[in-house]
């Protein structure tokens, strides 16, 4: 096609050229600008009513007295349905309408009454338990549409909806010469928390499933909202 318009022609075999193999240099440099590309992490997840972020809330003011326990934040309380990790920033656009075009049923839930610690022996956090087909759904259809376009990798083990309500702090110890400050093992907790009242076991419905970016800072991680689409009522 010539630049002014016209009838497009088909080249001669003079004219084509085949593509030299990139030398390393050049697989390196291509290497180097895709690590320089700006990258986020991200998940998808279902948010609540605020009447049970509150209800949440609430318990766990009374319930996660062991100082081993670190509660949530309530504007970080949600259903994760998949965690995507990092991806370069120019793939938001579409991963968001992947996302907001696979929601569009109801998703009921109702949380178990006991608190999970997970994992069992020595836990590194503790969540509640949810009990939702709508929200197995949901978490299905939007898997196989990332899957297909690579922006997800499946977890081995199945989906579990839950909530996080607390993580358990780290036994920091001070790091030998020359080396970094591990994380180190979770703490005992003495006092697990107890179980949710007999309000926040009824059923509710999810009121958004959203695509957030993860920000990780020294006092937890911070969520930011950057697409969703409302849910309608069940």
């Amino acid at each position: 096609m010539r630049r002014g318009g016209g009838a497009y022609s088909t080249p001669s075999l003079h004219t084509l050229r085949v593509p030299r193999a990139a030398s390393p240099r050049s697989v390196h440099l291509v290497a180097k600008q895709r690590l320089k590309s700006p990258r986020v992490r991200l998940f998808v997840a279902l948010d609540l009513p605020e009447e049970v972020r509150k209800g949440l809330a609430a318990w766990q003011a009374k319930a996660l007295a062991d100082p081993a326990l670190r509660p949530m934040r309530p504007e970080s309380l949600h259903v994760t349905l998949c965690f995507l990790s990092y991806h370069p920033e120019r793939a938001v656009p579409r991963i968001a309408e992947l996302v907001t075009s696979a929601a569009a049923q109801p998703v009921e839930m109702r949380f178990e009454p006991e608190p999970s610690p997970r994992p069992k022996g020595r836990p590194r956090l503790y969540a509640v338990g949810g009990v939702s087909e709508p929200a197995q759904a949901l978490q299905a259809a939007l898997s196989e549409a990332l899957v297909a376009e690579r922006f997800y990798e499946p977890e081995k083990r199945s989906f579990w909806p839950h909530v996080t309500v607390a993580r358990v702090r780290s036994e920091r110890l001070p790091p030998g010469r020359g080396e970094r400050r591990g994380k180190g093992r979770p703490r005992r907790v003495k006092s697990p928390p107890g179980p949710l009242p007999a309000a926040l076991t009824k059923p509710f419905g999810a009121v958004r499933v959203a695509l957030y970016r993860s920000d990780l800072k020294p006092q937890g991680a911070e969520y930011v909202s950057l697409a969703g689409v409302d849910l309608p009522s069940p």
